[in-house]
């Protein structure tokens, strides 16, 4: 076997396994259902949180947070819009935050506050392995 016939069956073996892996690799995760009581298009019409209109939709969304799991992250954003901070980690993962409720992020530049915020954690897939949310601050 010549060197060009070795390396053209190698290219043939390498596109059948992703062409074979592709399905499998695009059926990871799963698409979100409709959440009762939770007004999407208000929540990403408030980027960080600025307008206080997501402080009203936490709790219905909390109460289903375990179907987030396993969600693409295309269909995250779908849902909350682009996540308020990214942060990228080893192996390919991520970290999307969400602002619960107004803070120093509403200052021009919108650093980086303490103002409680959800955090849903990607794994290498690119779907959702975890959902943390800090508590919101009382009431007066």
């Amino acid at each position: 076997m010549t060197h060009f016939s070795y390396c053209l069956s190698v290219r043939r073996h390498l596109s059948f396994l992703l062409l074979a892996a592709s399905p499998a690799l695009a059926g990871c995760g799963h698409a979100l259902p409709n959440i009762p009581n939770f007004d999407a298009a208000a929540w990403r019409a408030d980027p960080y949180a600025c307008h206080n209109q997501r402080r009203a939709a936490v709790p219905a969304l909390l109460r289903v947070k375990e179907n987030l799991y396993e969600a693409r992250a295309d269909d995250v954003n779908a849902l909350l819009g682009q996540p308020d901070e990214e942060e990228l980690r080893a192996n390919t993962e991520k970290v999307y935050y969400y602002y619960l409720e107004p803070g120093t992020q509403c200052a021009a530049g919108h650093v980086r506050s303490a103002a409680p915020r959800i955090s849903l954690r990607f794994g290498p897939l690119g779907t959702v392995t975890e959902v943390l949310s800090d508590p919101l601050t009382p009431l007066r």
